[in-house]
Parts: C-alpha cells; structure tokens; sequence
C-alpha cells in the first residue's frame, strides 16, 4: 500500500490576498484556482521545485473558521517548509516582507527560523542536516 498526504488546509480571509502573500512572499506557484461557485474556489499552492505536499487554501466561511484564521496550531508552528539552501531563501523571504521570529539557528536536525504568514501562522524555515545512518 502506498499513501501520501497531499494537501494541508490552511483558513484564510481572502483567496486573493492569501495567494498575494503564497506566490509574492513566499514564491509558491498556484497549481490550481478552480471557481466552484458561491464564491467558493478551489485554490492549490505548491513551493518552488516541491513534487509533494502542497497547501489547500480554505476561505473561512463562519464566526468560528474566521476565528482560527492565523492560530490553527494554537500558536504553535504549524508547518515546515523545508529548503536547500536556507540563508538564500531567509534573505529572498526577509526582503519581502516576511516576519521572522528570533534569529536562525542550528539544531541537531538542521538550521532553522520561525516565521510566519500573512496571518499569523507559524512556519519553520528549515534546511535539514543530512540523514544519519542508523548503526
């Protein structure tokens, strides 16, 4: 059996401000910005060069989806946008605009920042470190 997360919804305001701050911001690629009528879109966003998860971005359509906009993790980073070489795309991203949270580190697993979306979600920037071979 073979199984793969494909998208993870993110609650957003706008579609047309989400995809402003994804595309602009962040260099993601629209892979799909689908009218399913009432408003509602079908609206698919990928990173640079990824064949893997990408991001469903949901309107929120009530008090309490307009409520978690931006605190889907409860403040906690939420999600991980993993990259090859990370001071480039720290400098591309910081010159947009993007807010980041404290300064890059080094971890056992990587260099990493949190930063965050247009709304307040946190992300890990993160380059990892090369797979240790298990003894």
């Amino acid at each position: 059996m073979r199984q793969s997360i494909a998208c993870v919804s993110v609650l957003v305001r706008d579609y047309d401000e989400a995809i402003g701050f994804y595309a602009g911001a962040l260099r993601f690629r629209v892979v799909e910005d689908t009218p399913l009528g009432n408003g509602k879109r079908w609206v698919v966003l990928a990173p640079p060069g990824s064949g893997g998860t990408r991001i469903l971005l949901a309107r929120a359509k009530n008090r309490a989806e307009r409520a978690a906009v931006g605190r889907q993790a409860g403040g906690r980073v939420f999600l991980f946008l993993h990259t090859d070489d990370f001071w480039r795309d720290c400098r591309r991203m910081r010159a947009r605009g993007v807010v980041f949270h404290g300064e890059p580190r080094g971890e056992q697993y990587g260099t990493v920042a949190v930063f965050e979306d247009l709304y307040g979600n946190r992300w890990d920037l993160l380059m990892p470190r090369k797979a240790r071979r298990k003894a």
